[in-house]
């Protein structure tokens, strides 16, 4: 494989993923590269659901490999929401901090023992055969009463990892890319298309 297509307009997510594939000799493009390929609605029921149509749209358009990820926090105390909307927690056009707003509202109540919640990541390889390749990985920790820390983007300020006793928006992201959902999801993925590239 000599070229991947990231299926997303999220600078963010593309700049992390950048980062964490980097070294793998395989020119890393995104969808700011291929203008005419439409937006995909996210309007699956689960993760995966949302990813594989993003991959497989996006390497079906593009003609090459494409990887998708679908992303979001669930969270305990509100029966896993925000979930597949986390994104569009308040709306489709919502701020990060118009979502963290709405998530701290609604835990206003909750006790700190009973604010757990995780990161989940799914990833989906797709190639313009059709073929689609799935992975998925967590991220355990809890949500605080307040922002803190000023990295990251999204939730990162609101998650609370007890191992470092530190927000994720807390931490650089190259340390955020060792623990979190997406980083072990992108180290499997890594290992996947190393172990592939050599049989």
């Amino acid at each position: 494989m000599e070229k991947l297509v990231l299926a997303t307009r999220n600078r963010e997510k593309v700049e992390e993923i950048r980062e964490l594939l980097e070294d793998l000799g395989i020119e890393l493009l995104s969808l700011k590269d291929f203008p005419d390929v439409p937006e995909v609605a996210e309007d699956g029921e689960t993760f995966e659901a949302n990813a594989r149509k993003k991959a497989g749209i996006v390497a079906q358009c593009t003609g090459l490999p494409s990887l998708a990820d679908d992303s979001g926090l669930e969270v305990d105390a509100l029966r896993g929401a925000p979930g597949v909307r986390s994104a569009r927690f308040v709306g489709d056009h919502a701020t990060y901090a118009e979502n963290n707003e709405k998530l701290l509202r609604l835990m206003k109540e909750v006790p700190f023992e009973k604010r757990t919640a995780r990161f989940r990541c799914v990833l989906a390889l797709a190639f313009p055969d059709g073929t689609v390749q799935t992975l998925e990985h967590t991220c355990e920790g809890r949500i605080t009463e307040q922002p803190q820390g000023e990295n990251g983007f999204g939730y990162d300020p609101l998650f609370f990892f007890p191992e470092l006793g530190k927000t994720f928006a807390q931490i650089s992201r190259s340390a955020k890319g060792k623990i979190s959902h997406r980083g072990r999801a992108l180290r499997e993925l890594k290992q996947l298309l190393v172990s592939n590239s050599q049989t």
